[in-house]
């Protein structure tokens, strides 16, 4: 499943880069995360509940960061064991620029794959899961930086 969006967010490039880069902004921001631990330099430790149609799991997993290029992009990289449930693994190219109001547009291009009980779903499920995640993801994360100096 591949997907990509842009959205316009009203804050200074330095800004948002600081946040993405934030295991706690990251972590108000992933829907269902409980535990998000580590540093971009060394990567990140993840717990997510989430409920995926009839199936429940706790996702256990590990995101890392590379191909860093310093407030403009990075490509962020992550796979998740849900027990029975399966897996899933991912991962999105971030990229950044200006807007002409002094804003940053965020651009995103995400891969992901499912495993197990997951997969067994059907994809038109865990495509519409999966946007839905990403959607509510990037909202959180546009109105927590916007909001209050997230950075």
């Amino acid at each position: 499943m591949d997907m990509n969006a842009t959205r316009e967010i009203a804050a200074p490039r330095p800004k948002v880069w600081a946040a993405l880069n934030s295991a706690e902004v990251l972590q108000a921001c992933i829907p269902g995360c409980e535990e998000l631990t580590g540093s971009p330099e060394e990567g990140f430790q993840a717990v997510v509940k989430q409920k995926v149609g009839p199936v429940k799991a706790t996702f256990k997993g590990a995101v890392t960061l590379s191909d860093i290029v310093p407030e403009e992009s990075y490509r962020i990289s992550g796979e998740g064991k849900g027990g029975v449930a399966g897996f899933a693994k991912g991962a999105a190219v971030v990229r950044l620029s200006d807007t002409a109001d002094g804003g940053t547009e965020l651009a995103y291009e995400v891969e992901a794959t499912v495993g197990g009980k997951l997969a067994q779903l059907g994809s038109r499920l865990i495509d519409g899961f999966a946007r839905k995640m990403a959607d509510e993801f990037f909202d959180r994360f546009q109105a927590r930086v916007e909001d209050d100096g997230a950075a």
